[in-house]
């Protein structure tokens, strides 16, 4: 894990992120890597940069290495890497609840969109120093 302060939120397994197998369906795991990144980005940003700037994903990677089951609590940990034009990295990782032991690990690369124009823009170093410190650019 990195130096940077993990943004963390918890949640409960819902019944509908169950598949036939019994356990959290993968589909759903990748609903919470995209869902704590989002919230990251709400809780840090300003309202003027969230107006300004979205986010997409160019690439997802998630190693699955244990089952989430009904009715878990998992914390879910994500913080930024190392960005690189238009593009940065982000780290999860999923937890239950009193578990040191992940049950899926991710690295996504995301690309930083104008709104305005739909185009790609360089990750500013303001952008950088405020996930850094978890503190909002400004």
């Amino acid at each position: 894990m990195s130096t940077v302060q993990p943004f963390t939120h918890t949640i409960r397994v819902a019944e509908t992120d169950i598949d036939r197998q019994g356990h959290v369906n993968n589909v759903a795991f990748v609903r919470y890597v995209q869902d704590i990144a989002a919230a990251h980005w709400e809780t840090i940003a300003p309202l003027e940069l969230r107006q300004a700037f979205t986010w997409v994903v160019r690439r997802h990677e998630i190693e699955y290495l244990r089952p989430g089951l009904p009715g878990d609590e998992l914390i879910v940990r994500t913080w930024v890497g190392e960005p690189s034009g238009a593009t940065w990295e982000r780290f999860t990782e999923i937890h239950r609840i009193n578990e040191d032991k992940p049950l899926i690990t991710s690295r996504t690369v995301w690309v930083l969109l104008d709104v305005a124009t739909g185009r790609p823009r360089r990750v500013d170093p303001s952008f950088v120093a405020a996930f850094s410190a978890g503190e909002r650019p400004t």
